[in-house]
């Protein structure tokens, strides 16, 4: 969910011209309009309004999938009117969901027998499936301290200062401390020995990113289970790991199944991936694992009977749509190991197709790593006359999403472009946004230098005074801008 927030405050009506063959009157913006209107108008209105969205195959900036087969559109638009939650009127449904927990937990190494049932849960995504683990972890970690006579009033995490904003939710949500390892310049993830010297009594769990979002690098799972098994050694403590695998969780399985990141190591008690990004599937499908029934506190768990039978339930949400478990499962099935895997190596591929084409240009360092989630993150060598941000502006005008940004603390300097590698960006698309991203630059390296020339052309009449007669930085940055955009506005005809 977010915050709404008006786009036009020039007029409080929606206009439907084209429309007007079925209704003539406009539609109040903010307010429930008196009358009806024909099911044509409302569907032109609307469908008019979102052809001004970007294209979502082009949207480089998302991890969530964009396209899925024919036929799992038809199955997921069949149960679009099922409630996942009526697990008594759905049974099959149910049934689909408790299978992927179980293909899932097993892809993950879960230590079970041939007949051993899963713990775990789909979810609305893995913003949900983290704040069922990290509450979890809390009861779980306050439980020991309650029977142990201590003090339960100050848990904490520790993580790197890399992690989704998801993390930083659950911390305030569920007020529980937030300790980040800060990174550094050329070192995009959680270090695993500083994450382990902050681990004190009140360290409810560490927890690691398998992908970063920043650069898609795996973080050192393994490093961080054998460090923290010695600590524990030496305090008596037996903090646990959690494994943010969101982009991750559907790609070390099939193309790098020697790395040691999931229950495999004995500290990871419970791991969330993300179903709707190299799980496959559209948005609104997360899952959590639980490594054994014991670290799923019971008394987190509810029990209803008031929709027909008694139904155990661990969610933040409630009702919410079947559509997402049941395609889930389509692609667990239809694609199969196989499947994933050559998914998988086909977005590495296209990945290291892009990144060669960047590194040929010779005005970019890479950020990425070669392991890791398929993206490629990369900087500017000089920015000293042009930045990532306009790069990332004047790419819109190709239709292409890339976003940039700069690094947590303490790397804060570095701006960042990153393009997202999923599996509907084919090779050609890759090549196409090469040779865009050769235009921009080119185009980028006629206008005039971002801070002395623009502020020449602007002219030190135009120049509002403060402070003494001194420009503040922040008003040399704003006319920087207006200008910059406006100098582009007036060239886009032409450029186009």
């Amino acid at each position: 969910m977010v915050l709404s927030k008006t786009s036009s405050e020039s007029d409080v009506y929606v206009h439907s011209t084209f429309a007007s063959r079925y209704v003539r009157a406009s539609l109040p913006r903010f307010e429930m309009p008196e009358n009806s209107i024909p099911k044509e108008a409302a569907y032109q209105i609307i469908n008019d309004e979102l052809m001004l969205d970007g294209n979502p195959r082009l949207n480089l900036a998302s991890f969530v999938t964009t396209w899925m087969e024919p036929e799992c559109d038809k199955l997921m638009m069949s149960s679009i009117n099922k409630n996942y939650v009526d697990m008594d009127e759905y049974p099959v449904t149910t049934e689909l969901q408790n299978r992927c927990v179980n293909i899932i937990a097993r892809l993950f190494n879960a230590p079970l027998k041939e007949e051993e049932i899963a713990i775990g849960v789909g979810t609305v995504g893995s913003s949900e499936a983290i704040m069922l683990a990290g509450l979890a972890f809390k009861r779980n970690w306050q439980n020991k301290r309650k029977a142990e006579g201590k003090p339960y009033d100050k848990p904490n995490i520790v993580t790197g200062a890399n992690v989704q904003v998801c993390w930083e939710k659950f911390a305030n949500y569920f007020e529980v401390e937030l300790k980040e390892v800060k990174l550094r310049e050329g070192y995009y993830v959680m270090d695993p020995m500083k994450a382990v010297e902050m681990v004190d009594e009140n360290t409810i769990c560490v927890a690691a990113i398998l992908g970063s979002t920043l650069n898609g690098e795996f973080e050192d799972v393994k490093l961080l289970n054998d460090l923290l098994i010695e600590k524990n050694k030496q305090t008596g403590w037996d903090t646990p790991i959690h494994v943010d695998a969101a982009s991750g969780g559907f790609i070390a399985p099939f193309i790098y199944p020697e790395l040691e990141w999931d229950f495999r190591l004995p500290l990871v008690k419970s791991i969330n991936v993300s179903g709707h990004k190299y799980g496959l599937v559209y948005a609104g499908i997360g899952w959590v694992i639980w490594r054994t029934k014991q670290d799923l506190p019971e008394e987190l768990i509810f029990h209803i009977n008031y929709l027909g039978a008694d139904q155990p339930t661990f969610t933040l949400n409630f009702s919410k749509g079947s559509s997402q478990v049941i395609a889930q499962y389509y692609q667990l099935i239809r694609l199969g190991y196989e499947g994933y895997r050559n998914v998988m190596e086909n977005c590495r591929e296209n990945a290291i197709v892009l990144r060669e084409g960047l590194e040929k240009t010779g005005r970019f360092n890479i950020v990425s790593k070669d392991e890791g989630v398929p993206l490629v993150a990369f900087s500017l060598k000089d920015n000293s006359l042009h930045n990532e941000f306009e790069v990332s502006e004047t790419l819109r005008r190709f239709g292409w999403i890339v976003p940039a940004y700069t690094m947590p603390a303490d790397a804060q300097h570095v701006t960042v472009l990153r393009v997202v590698i999923r599996e509907d960006f084919s090779r050609t698309l890759a090549e196409r946004l090469v040779f865009d991203i050769v235009k921009v630059l080119h185009e980028l390296d006629t206008l005039p230098a971002r801070l002395s020339a623009k502020m020449e052309e602007v002219g030190e009449e135009n120049l509002v005074i403060k402070n003494n007669g001194k420009k503040t930085e922040i008003e040399v940055q704003r006319e920087v801008t207006d200008f910059w955009k406006k100098f582009v506005l007036a060239r886009k005809a032409a450029v186009c």
